[in-house]
């Protein structure tokens, strides 16, 4: 019965591939499987401990056999990582996160770097759409605009690879499954801080070339108006991929001296699109002879390591610890199990430090 059991156990592997690219998660029953097979209960089960000991079969009490998203063939379980940058303001802990939980799970993991551009994120998927790919996890590129690369996502998917994207989505896929941060209910989370600290003339400094930006400038904004506050444009800027490389690289934070000479005149606090532009605009500041939070308040996103590198140290949004990583892989891999995977928005908490504080003016 061992030889049996054992030549049971290689064709049913034969035939798990063909169950996952026909949508098919559930094995038949035992009976079924009996009845298909010719063969004992005893050598069935015997066939499908085999499978399941090597992680393709997932057995539930009063249930049944269930794909776990594995295929036998090791090398056809990859999953590929897009993201867009390497610099190491949040990619070495998202990284090692994403490999960590992927490995756990069975799958052999690369990792690309975009840099926010779309032509290089194109011959990533050129090349990536001809090998066999199990999963793909991707910060999308400028996610602020459609993107040019529609028909390489939609060829990826064709061919059966499963997607996530994370930090946002294009607007011109079909709605496809992401994980992201609640980015509008940050910006009005920030937005509606301030102003129960009594500011009053409220700038904000958000990228412009991603869904994130766009996202968080509506949510301050919706904050400003619901307390009756003027809107005005003068006291918003802007700023694009170029211009954030250039300061990741060279330091160059001529957009925010900028910034401040033709935005904040009459402002005595400011939302910063993340920690990154917070801790160098802070720095801008002091050169300008304008104090934090004395002379003007500041408030951002990430709660990242320069959010305590900072001086004075941020008051910033939060997650919980390798909550984005987690809910990513957790989506790729109920839809490679063929569950239901539905988009999370993930909620911001508020972590209070000394760089805002009520406005006395």
């Amino acid at each position: 019965m061992e030889i049996k059991y054992r030549q049971l156990a290689e064709r049913l592997k034969q035939e798990l591939e063909n169950y996952i690219r026909q949508g098919t998660y559930k094995l038949p029953t035992e009976k079924e499987l009996c009845e298909q097979f010719h063969a004992s209960r005893q050598t069935i089960r015997q066939a499908l401990l085999i499978l399941e000991q090597e992680g393709l079969i997932a057995r539930k009490q009063g249930s049944g056999s269930y794909v776990t998203g594995l295929l036998p063939e090791r090398e056809k379980n990859h999953v590929a990582i897009l993201l867009s940058t390497d610099t190491e303001y949040i990619f070495p802990a998202l990284l090692g996160d994403l490999e960590t939980l992927l490995s756990k799970e069975g799958y052999s993991v690369s990792v690309y770097i975009t840099h926010n551009r779309t032509d290089v994120e194109r011959t990533i998927l050129q090349s990536l759409a001809e090998t066999p790919l199990r999963g793909l996890i991707a910060e999308p590129s400028r996610s602020g605009l459609p993107t040019p690369n529609f028909d390489l996502y939609e060829k990826l998917s064709a061919q059966g690879a499963h997607i996530v994207f994370f930090h946002g989505y294009y607007s011109n896929l079909p709605p496809s499954s992401y994980v992201k941060d609640d980015n509008y209910a940050g910006g009005y989370t920030l937005g509606q801080f301030l102003i129960n600290q009594r500011h009053r003339q409220i700038a904000g400094i958000f990228q412009l070339d991603t869904i994130q930006g766009q996202e968080r400038h509506l949510g301050c904004t919706r904050a400003m108006l619901e307390a009756g506050l003027p809107i005005d444009e003068d006291t918003v800027a802007w700023f694009t991929t170029e211009q954030l490389v250039l300061l990741q690289k060279k330091q160059d934070t001529r957009f925010l001296s900028d910034f401040i000479q033709r935005n904040l005149k009459s402002c005595s606090a400011v939302i910063c699109h993340n920690d990154e532009i917070a801790y160098w605009l802070i720095k801008e500041l002091s050169y300008a002879g304008r104090h934090v939070p004395e002379d003007i308040s500041i408030v951002s996103f990430d709660n990242s390591y320069l959010s305590e590198l900072s001086a004075p140290a941020l008051t910033s949004l939060s997650h919980e610890p390798h909550e984005m990583a987690s809910a990513a892989v957790s989506l790729l891999t109920k839809k490679m199990q063929g569950h239901n995977a539905v988009s999370l928005q993930l909620p911001w908490r508020l972590v209070e430090r000394s760089s805002a504080m009520p406005w006395n003016g």
